[in-house]
């Protein structure tokens, strides 16, 4: 079980760098609340990230339950991840940024077939994996720096 949460884990963070570096990653609640309404097709996976100091901003949590009630009708792979500032560092913001709202991240792609990628197959397989046993959105572990 636990090599495959850190596979996952390693998983994630190579599709989280390569979206960034072919600007298919959109960061914030927001932002992908925007993206859903105006072209949910092009969205691949999403990642929802929260910690001790988010789990009473009730705000977020209604954001959070529409954004994986969006994903589930969409047949959008959703995970959480509990670790924001390792989020962070992953997709990192510019020197002169704010730095990011990483609370939701969705990866998109210009058109479903153009970009295959074996992590994005890779954290698919998991998903289908974890709702085989009920866990309809699972937890991954980013691996340590």
């Amino acid at each position: 079980m636990f090599s495959r949460m850190q596979s996952a884990g390693t998983a994630l963070e190579e599709l989280l760098v390569s979206a960034k570096k072919q600007d298919c990653l959109t960061v914030g609640v927001y932002e992908s609340a925007q993206v859903m309404n105006v072209d949910p097709d092009s969205v691949a996976f999403c990642v929802l990230a929260t910690d001790e100091e988010y789990e009473c901003d009730i705000a977020l949590q209604i954001h959070f339950t529409l954004i994986q009630a969006f994903c589930f009708d969409n047949d959008i792979n959703i995970v959480r991840v509990n670790d924001i500032e390792r989020l962070a560092d992953i997709v990192g913001s510019d020197q002169n940024e704010e730095p990011k709202d990483v609370h939701c991240m969705l990866v998109t792609s210009p058109s479903a077939d153009s970009w295959k990628d074996s992590a994005l197959e890779r954290l698919g397989l998991f998903c289908e994996e974890s709702r085989n046993v009920y866990e309809w959105v699972p937890t991954i572990t980013l691996p340590e720096r």
